[in-house]
């Protein structure tokens, strides 16, 4: 495996990962104060992983238009991080 691979890989499991608990997080916080969604912990951490699988999605295309070393869409000569 080449060496931006594993890079590439911890940028997208903490990108998914957290906005799978921030989406969780949301309902539950939604669900325990307002009547605008009636869904139980099971079910608001099933209606989480939708825009998590998104984000690897995201990310997947993010190395087809920016460097394939991150899943950030910024393209090549605008990404700050690597000049």
């Amino acid at each position: 495996m080449p060496r931006t691979k594993p890079r590439l890989l911890a940028d997208s499991t903490e990108r998914a990962t957290l906005t799978y608990l921030e989406a969780f997080l949301g309902l539950l916080l939604t669900v325990g104060a307002t009547d605008l969604v009636d869904l139980t912990a099971l079910q608001s951490a099933a209606v989480a992983a939708i825009p998590a699988g998104l984000t690897v999605v995201k990310g997947a295309v993010g190395t087809l238009i920016g460097r394939s070393t991150t899943a950030s869409w910024l393209p090549a000569t605008s990404d700050p991080i690597h000049p």
